[in-house]
């Protein structure tokens, strides 16, 4: 196994091994919900006028399944739908207090797993963060530019 292929493979174990650890722990925290609806409740806290359009692109969903997610975070009223005066043709959606605790819980759970893991980043260099973080963004951007390929197929 060659370099590329190791660091690939590591990536999708540690991936796999946070998953496997934090998993129960959101369910249990998080029971109402599903991990994709969470997802999403964090996408619409985060983005000032989320849209079906909008989530599609930032959760990398179809518009179709963003579509039934959102109906189903209605129906557990977690988040409303509403439009703009001014633009009467789109629609936007916003956390009720519900959809506002469960963002809370998913926040709170999300520290809780930092800390459990600061040890390993606290033996990380600045340099090897700087490595780290370089590989990253080059990986992204490069995933971002074969993403607007298949959009246009």
């Amino acid at each position: 196994m060659n370099k590329e292929e190791r660091l690939l493979n590591n990536i999708r174990t540690l991936y796999d091994k946070i998953v496997w650890l934090n998993k129960p722990i959101m369910e249990a925290r998080l029971n109402d919900y599903t991990s994709t609806e969470v997802h999403c409740i964090e996408a619409i806290q985060h983005s000032e006028q989320p849209n079906v359009s909008q989530l599609s692109k930032t959760l990398f969903m179809t518009r179709g399944a963003i579509s039934k997610l959102t109906k189903k975070l209605i129906k557990k009223n977690a988040i409303y739908s509403y439009q703009n005066p001014m633009n009467k043709k789109e629609i936007y959606f916003k956390l009720t207090d519900k959809g506002q605790e469960a963002f809370h819980v998913h926040e709170q759970l999300h520290k809780e797993f930092r800390a459990r893991d600061q040890e390993v980043f606290n033996q990380i260099s600045n340099e090897q963060y700087d490595a780290m973080l370089s590989f990253l963004k080059l990986y992204n951007d490069h995933l971002d530019v074969e993403i607007q390929k298949q959009e246009q197929h």
